[in-house]
């Protein structure tokens, strides 16, 4: 049996208006479906844009879409989405009820390949839109790309998960940021044994839920 919710329907997107965020979330969709900017448009299936509770205050960000996700149309569908899920879960939360999940760039690159920086820039516009609309309180950031496209910051996923920093400027300010590893990541490191990564995920996981049960504690 799964838990109950953690967040009401208009629990998140502090100001939005639930029917205009609505709309704004289906234009956004629609404008995603559109565009051109880069090449990865030429050769996916549909742009993968979000799945979850747009009035949830926990916001997970990727890296890009997979196979599964480019034909589904949703992102983190796939084995590493999986994962994820069941990670979430372990700590009383649902992917699809207690957060929204998107990723850095909405078409699948070829091959599965990595985003070019390039790219990630051209989705950038699309990112921001959803981060506005959704306004989430505590954004996860889910493996390296994620980090350099949302920050700028390159590499040291190991060194920089776990830890809180406080967004600052345009669509971050203020919201509670943390990296954690991507589950494609843990999908070849299973181990359970203490200081492992999934052993590890699972403590910032924890440490997420903390974080919203305190932002959602009555004052």
């Amino acid at each position: 049996m799964s838990a109950a919710p953690l967040f009401e329907p208009g629990a998140g997107a502090g100001t939005v208006d639930a029917v205009l965020q609505a709309r704004e979330l289906e234009v956004l969709a629609h404008d995603c479906e559109g565009c051109r900017c880069c090449s990865l448009a030429d050769g996916r299936r549909t742009a993968v844009v979000s799945r979850g509770n747009p009035r949830a205050r926990l916001m997970l960000i990727g890296e890009a879409p997979g196979a599964q996700e480019d034909e589904q149309g949703l992102p983190f569908v796939g084995r590493s989405g999986q994962l994820l899920d069941r990670l979430l879960e372990s700590v009383g939360l649902d992917s699809n009820t207690d957060a929204y999940v998107c990723n850095i760039v909405k078409c699948r690159p070829p091959e599965n390949r990595r985003p070019t920086a390039q790219e990630m820039a051209a989705c950038r516009p699309w990112l921001e839109r959803q981060i506005q609309l959704m306004d989430p309180a505590v954004i996860l950031l889910v493996g390296a790309t994620a980090v350099e496209g949302l920050l700028g910051i390159k590499g040291g996923i190991t060194k920089l998960r776990g830890q809180w920093s406080r967004g600052e400027g345009g669509s971050l300010e203020g919201r509670w940021l943390m990296p954690i590893f991507h589950p494609s990541y843990l999908l070849r490191h299973g181990s359970l044994e203490p200081e492992s990564p999934r052993w590890l995920t699972g403590q910032d996981l924890q440490e997420v839920q903390r974080r919203l049960a305190q932002l959602t504690a009555p004052l």
